[in-house]
């Protein structure tokens, strides 16, 4: 099942919101040796199940959003074909982690157990024969094991009533966070599945278990529907208790609270609880037979694309993409109080706060578009930053609501210490750069510690040494450029360890994740800027002062 050379591959799984990405790495020499990904709309494949441009399917009211299941067994077909075509040895993978969306999540029915056991079925059983053919593929073996036919994903906003109800239920917004470690925020699985079950009581009983998407990815590889959820995913439910790692009584009994069977069958729903580099088996026959794989390939419990994607950096990870996305390493026990951030564990059961700014690059791509400049342009941006000193400008802009802080759309502002503020690409541009970086900042100390450890940042603006700058003297601490690494990335890692923890091997996750994913020169920061943002040049306390006259 393996080649001559005994090469040990890792495999990253993410399915995500537009595609499914695989990385995989060769344990031993830190190096990657297949990266591709499948786009849903793009690949003809998957995008024939029903999906519009924004990858959803159809919603029947505002805030629904769902998107197909036989999409994702769709995908995975696709994807090990994908490998078998890029002459990947699939015998020599011996361990495959997963990565998924988090808070999607798909209802399995009372079959389920005894559909997905067919996948464990060896060549030449009664049930396992028709695999041989071609035409047998995931999506037509598991098509009838779903008791909701779609899987309700993180951009569900129509839960208002049922998280207001779970947040009263227990205590309030204190108590809430105290337990779960976030506010209840909308898309959380747990208001979900209680307003599923309010709106289709039939599909709530004929329910068996409920699967994320990160853990009903390793039910398929090994063949068993019940297997854990890892407690990293599972704060993103408010489900569970953020510091015992375990269900909460209280927010299992807020949820289900007039639901069929109550709480007792809401809590027979759930599968248990596990980390996240929790070996839950081997690779299903299925697999094996139709790809090749090792029939001793581990399957790991795997984790969310947010604590899959900070595996490979162990300090404070600031990511600077369409969102804008702070992930602080914590000690398990801090929590925002404001109830801005929430408290999560990455991929490997490390613990972390996670800020999400909704309104990141693409208001400074915004800016940049108002002057006319050419979308891959940033020439003319980056002399305009070179030519503005730090401090200077603040321009506020949030196209739609914020997340981080919470806080309503708002038109484009501009004031700040030099007045009159000028109509100009320096001024507006330095303006939202600035602004946008310091609310990250400002919003994230309630729960960051004092420290002058390194920040890690990734993602397109690190090819700006102006907004580097910007980075390190607003944090005060020196900053280091990460090439972009993603939930693929660090599913494979995380699977990497996960693989020589079972097997006793020793294995030091710090340097096999600098030799995977590459650090850039480390960027320190200027004093004049620190000056002019914490100093004498008060621009960060006069940031919150206008940040919040302006969202009253």
């Amino acid at each position: 099942m393996s080649d001559s050379t005994g090469t040990r591959l890792a495999l990253g799984l993410d399915s995500s919101t537009q595609s499914l990405s695989a990385i995989v790495i060769d344990i031993d020499t830190a190096e990657k040796c297949f990266e591709h990904a499948l786009d849903y709309r793009a690949d003809e494949r998957l995008n024939r199940f029903g999906i519009g441009e924004d990858y959803i399917l159809p919603p029947r009211e505002e805030g629904e959003a769902e998107q197909p299941p036989l999409m994702y067994l769709a995908s995975l077909d696709a994807m090990f074909a994908a490998l078998q075509t890029a002459d990947i040895p699939l015998g020599n993978i011996v361990v495959v982690n997963t990565s998924g969306q988090q808070h999607g999540h798909v209802y399995l029915n009372h079959r389920a157990a005894e559909i997905f056991s067919e996948l464990t079925q060896p060549v030449g059983g009664t049930s396992l024969s028709r695999f041989e053919s071609s035409q047998r593929d995931l999506a037509t073996v598991l098509a009838k094991c779903f008791a909701y036919p779609t899987a309700p994903i993180w951009m569900t906003a129509n839960t208002v009533e049922q998280t207001t109800h779970v947040r009263n239920a227990v205590g309030g917004k204190t108590r809430m966070i105290e337990l779960s470690g976030s506010d209840a925020p909308l898309r959380f699985t747990g208001a979900v599945m209680r307003r599923v079950a309010q709106q289709f009581p039939q599909c709530y009983e004929e329910t068996a278990n409920i699967q994320l998407i990160s853990s009903f990815i390793p039910a398929v590889l090994t063949g068993e529907s019940h297997v854990p959820i890892d407690y990293g995913n599972a704060c993103g439910m408010s489900l569970m208790n953020y510091r015992r790692k375990d269900w909460a009584a209280a927010l299992l009994a807020a949820t289900a609270d007039g639901l069929p069977g109550s709480v007792a069958e809401f809590r027979k729903k759930l599968p248990q609880l596990a980390p996240p580099d929790t070996v839950v088996g081997e690779i299903a026959a299925y697999f094996v037979n139709k790809y090749g794989f090792n029939p001793n390939c581990k399957v790991v419990a795997g984790s969310g694309d947010n604590p899959q994607a900070k595996v490979p950096v162990a300090g404070e990870l600031l990511s600077l993409g369409t969102s804008f996305v702070n992930m602080v390493s914590t000690d398990g026990d801090t929590l925002d109080a404001a109830g801005f951030a929430n408290a999560m564990y990455d991929g490997i059961g490390r613990p972390f706060m996670f800020g999400c700014r909704t309104n990141g690059a693409m208001v400074w791509d915004a800016v940049r578009n108002r002057y006319g400049l050419a979308k891959e342009d940033y020439t003319p941006a980056e002399a305009a930053l070179r030519e503005t000193s730090p401090g200077r400008f603040m321009t506020f802009w949030q196209p739609k609501t914020e997340s981080f802080p919470v806080s309503p759309a708002c038109e484009l502002i501009r004031c700040g210490r030099a007045l009159p503020v000028p109509n100009t690409l320096a001024g507006d541009y330095a303006g939202v750069v600035e602004t946008s970086l310091a609310a990250v900042y400002v919003y994230s100390q309630g729960f960051a510690k004092k420290t002058k450890a390194p920040l890690f940042v990734t993602g397109g603006a690190t090819e700006s040494p102006e907004i580097m700058r910007r980075i390190a003297g607003i944090w005060n601490r020196t900053v280091v450029p990460v090439e972009k690494g993603g939930a693929a990335l660090g599913a494979a890692v995380a699977g990497v360890k996960a693989y020589c923890d079972d097997n006793g091997e020793a294995f030091d996750i710090e340097a096999f994740s600098s030799a995977v994913l590459k650090r850039g020169e480390p960027i320190l920061p200027n004093p004049s800027d620190v000056a002019a943002y914490h100093g004498e040049g008060r621009y960060l306390q006069q940031f919150r002062e206008e940040y919040e006259r302006i969202n009253r």
